[in-house]
Parts: C-alpha cells; structure tokens; sequence
C-alpha cells in the first residue's frame, strides 16, 4: 500500500495510490461514513488506526466510486506526513565515511541529531538556497522509517514489528555550518545549524507499507543531480541497519506512531570533491560509475532522490 497526502484549496488530504490514480478515503466513504472517517483524517490518524484502518483502507483502494479517484498527474503531493520528530543517523555507509572528514565518533556508533517538521518539503517544492546561512549546500538521499506501533528499549530482533512504512527523505545539508576545525586539524561536526533550517528535510513522494517493501537492506539508493548519477548504493551497506538503529534511538525515546528515523546516506555527495573540509572522492561504493559533483547545489539544480520499491522525490533548488 502506498500511503500519500495531497493538496486542495481547503486543506491537506490522505489519499492511497492505485496504479495512476489517487483514492481519497473520505471521497470514497461518503457523508455517512460515521466513525470510520476518523482513520483518514491525516497519515497519522490512519497508521494510529492500525488493522482496523488497514481493512477499511484495502475495501476502498479495491473497489473506489469513480468519483473518490483522482488521477496523479492532476494533484499537487504534499510531504506524506508531518512527523512529530525526525531522528537523524549520520555516517552510516562504509563508503561515505572513507569520503568525508573524520569525526571521533565517525564509523563507531551513530551520529544521533534532529530535525523538525519545520524542515519538511514535499515532492516538487524548492530547497531554498540561502547564502546568509551557506555557500555550501549539500543534498543526502536517506531511506526514512515510518514508526507504526509505539515501543521503548525495542530489541533489535522485533524491531522492524514496529515499522509502518518507509519513505525517502532528502538530509538537507549546510556543509560549512557543520563541519569545524580544531587548530591541530582534526574536525567536529555542528549538527543543529548544519542540518536544521527552513526546507531542510523534503520528504516522499509517499509512504509505501511494510509488507511491500520486505528486508529493508536489500534497496537500491540513488541520486540523481542535472541528470547525473552522484550517488548509487544498497541499503545492505549501511553500518547500522534499519532495526538496530529503532533499538538505538528508543532507548532514548519512546518510538511513537508517525515518528520518523532516517537512516544516512552513501558516499557521492558534495562534500566528497571539497578538500577544503576534508572532502575525499571515493566513488562511492564501486556499484555504478558515479559523476563527481562539480560544487555544492546552486539555484535552478535539480536533484532526484531515488529508493527501489518506493519511488522517487524530484525537488529544484531555488531562492528564497
């Protein structure tokens, strides 16, 4: 199932993708739908409906009236959720370590930081390029988790239990806000300006179920920025997997429905041509032939967020 949210002069709404078609629940289940119209109010009213929501769901997007179908060529998407908290791993792929400058704790446990939903885009909005913030702007395509049942100090074998989805988020990056140099040249990263500012975590095109997605360890990652190929990798190289990185964080946090977790990125980003921050092109992972980046993202980019099974989040760079 993929689960999206769309855009309409009076507000946000929750629609399920079938084929190239937009279902609307609500459209679908008619003025007297009574109680079960409040599964659909929002993407996180319908993962807290749990079983009970999924069935009335599977019942609409099967047999949908012709007037609850919309097709998606005619909806602006919206980000697929608001998320209450974005939990944040970085230097979590073999190959982006080799390629970027080297932090104490870089490769030996995860890089633990926040975003908010202030930061969220969705599909086709601008990244806003704000050089009183950076000259240095960076994009991340990261696999995201989509908490569905709420769990603390999660053992890592039940761990993917509480998954409801996953989805793709972009990690927004201000290079030269988060990278520092101590005097003896060693480096420390800043992670609150360097990843937490307006359109800093665009985020879709959708979320596609559990179920449909199996291991999440067995996905193709890609970047595209202009048309070239600048980052290519498989989910299975990431350090920490996806349920070991579910225990991490909830032992911090209670992990509740419509929390997000994502998950790093692989090697190919800007920083990796950027000696002056400790940059190293590798290329990447040795997979596919990658493009290295001619600078950071400028206005009129264009950069495509690609994950196998999901989809993929085109977004422009712009001003603001």
């Amino acid at each position: 199932m993929k689960v999206l949210t769309y855009r309409t002069d009076r507000g946000d709404r929750l629609g399920f993708l079938a084929g190239e078609s937009v279902v609307d629940p609500l459209l679908a289940l008619g003025a007297g739908a009574g109680a079960e119209a409040a599964h659909f109010t929002d993407c996180v009213a319908f993962i807290r409906s749990g079983a009970a929501g999924r069935r009335i769901a599977e019942r609409l997007i099967a047999d949908p009236p012709a007037a609850a179908r919309l097709p998606l060529a005619s909806v602006r998407l919206a980000p697929p959720l608001a998320p209450s908290t974005i939990l944040c791993s970085g230097s979590n792929y073999h190959d982006h370590n080799k390629e970027k400058a080297a932090a104490p704790i870089s490769g030996k446990e995860p890089e633990f930081f926040v975003k908010t939903a202030d930061c969220v885009i969705g599909p086709g909005d601008t990244i806003v390029c704000d050089e009183k913030l950076t000259r240095k702007l960076d994009g991340e395509t990261e696999l995201a988790i989509v908490i569905g049942t709420p769990g603390r100090h999660i053992p890592v074998e039940r761990a993917l239990e509480h998954v409801f989805g996953y989805t793709i988020v972009n990690d927004v990056t201000a290079r030269d806000r988060q990278v520092r140099t101590k005097p003896d040249g060693s480096h420390w990263y800043e992670l609150g300006r360097g990843k937490v500012f307006d359109t800093a975590a665009p985020m879709g095109p959708w979320i596609v179920t559990a179920d449909e997605i199996g291991d999440p360890q067995r996905l193709r990652l890609r970047t595209r920025v202009n048309g070239e190929l600048r980052q290519s990798a498989s989910t299975g190289n990431m350090i920490w997997s996806c349920a070991e990185l579910i225990h991490f964080f909830s032992i911090n946090l209670t992990l509740r429905p419509g929390m997000v977790i994502i998950t790093g990125t692989p090697g190919g980003t800007a920083w990796s041509v950027d000696p002056e921050l400790g940059g190293k092109w590798v290329g990447g992972d040795g997979s596919e032939p990658l493009v290295p980046a001619k600078g950071y993202l400028r206005p009129g980019d264009e950069i495509e967020c690609e994950l196998e099974r999901i989809g993929v989040l085109r977004l422009r760079v712009g001003t603001a």
